[in-house]
């Protein structure tokens, strides 16, 4: 176990390193200058020299190795350093904004699990065949529409036409109510196509028809046999769409302006606050690193069939 787990960390500390190299130099070979969009303007009154002095307290002018060395060290000791557009330490930016995003990330995510069963259930216990077709295309239709029309469609059915959320001075957990549809439906698609290929799999095994044989019904078998089977290999794939939990939530976000992390990228990008956006990447990989190494580990646990693989057992 204990190699599996270094191979595993191993990995992550890769990604991470990977995730903040590529950032860096994405940012270093951005056009522009986010000091000199700020400070550069006349209505300012700053000379020169003085523009100088604020690039240097910002080391801006040094060469790109011993910016990347700095701000990796930076990084490591828990230093996002400064947004220039804000004038505040990033930590403190990502500290405002971060709660937002978690909180939608994780409703969604949650919503998208739900979905995703009730769908792949349903087209398992459908009685006719065009039924279970018309089930198993859900997946397919959720996952081709785009998150930013879905937003503006939800909006305008719920809140313009239906007006059963509303748009103006919503309640804390009524602005959350489309925002996070809008999150789930495009994330539980690829969760149901996994989930109801796995019981298609898991319900030809001969443990399940011996379970038949002895009388069970149809609902009790896919219940008590073929679930947790099925569930096991969906934990994979549910990790990696955490990645696309973050993404969507940018999008997700800036539709319904929301003051979560995607609004702060939208910003930093126009901005071109590059301490903020190297902040939110780093951070941002981080979380999909925790999350999948955590599946990782956590998978051999529910799988007994892998714990020799890994080297969990003796």
């Amino acid at each position: 176990m204990s190699a599996y787990l270094f191979n595993r960390v191993a990995q992550a500390l890769f990604v991470l390193w990977a995730a903040f190299t590529i950032s860096f130099v994405l940012l270093q070979a951005m056009p522009g200058d986010a000091i000199l969009i700020k400070f550069q303007n006349p209505d300012l009154g700053l000379t020169a020299e003085q523009v100088a002095e604020i690039r240097a307290s910002y080391a801006v002018d040094s060469s790109v190795p011993v910016q990347y060395a700095r701000t990796i060290g930076n990084f490591l000791a828990g230093n996002f350093g400064y947004s220039v557009q804000a004038g505040v330490p990033v930590s403190s930016l990502l500290a405002a904004h971060l709660p937002a995003t978690l909180k939608l990330a994780g409703l969604g995510f949650l919503l998208a699990a739900v979905l995703a069963t009730v769908i792949a259930f349903l087209a398992s216990l459908a009685p006719f065949a065009w039924l279970r077709g018309a089930l198993q295309s859900v997946p397919s239709l959720f996952i081709s529409v785009p998150t930013f029309w879905l937003g503006i469609m939800l909006i305008q059915i719920f809140s313009f036409r239906l007006k059963l959320v509303p748009v103006i001075n919503p309640g804390p957990w009524q602005e959350l109510i489309l925002p996070v549809a809008t999150l789930a439906v495009p994330i539980s698609a690829p969760l149901a196509q996994v989930l109801v290929r796995n019981i298609d799999e898991v319900i030809t095994r001969p443990f399940v028809a011996v379970a038949r044989a002895k009388g069970a019904t149809h609902l009790w078998v896919l219940w008590r046999h073929v679930a947790k089977n099925a569930l096991l290999p969906t934990l994979t794939i549910a990790g990696v769409l955490f990645g696309e939990l973050i993404a969507g939530a940018v999008v997700t976000e800036t539709v319904f302006g929301l003051n979560g992390i995607g609004g702060l990228t939208e910003r930093a990008v126009g901005s071109q606050d590059a301490a903020v956006l190297q902040a939110i990447v780093v951070v941002s990989a981080l979380a999909f690193v925790i999350i999948n190494l955590a599946v990782d580990l956590l998978y051999p646990v529910l799988d007994p069939r892998l714990r020799t693989k890994t080297g969990a057992v003796a």
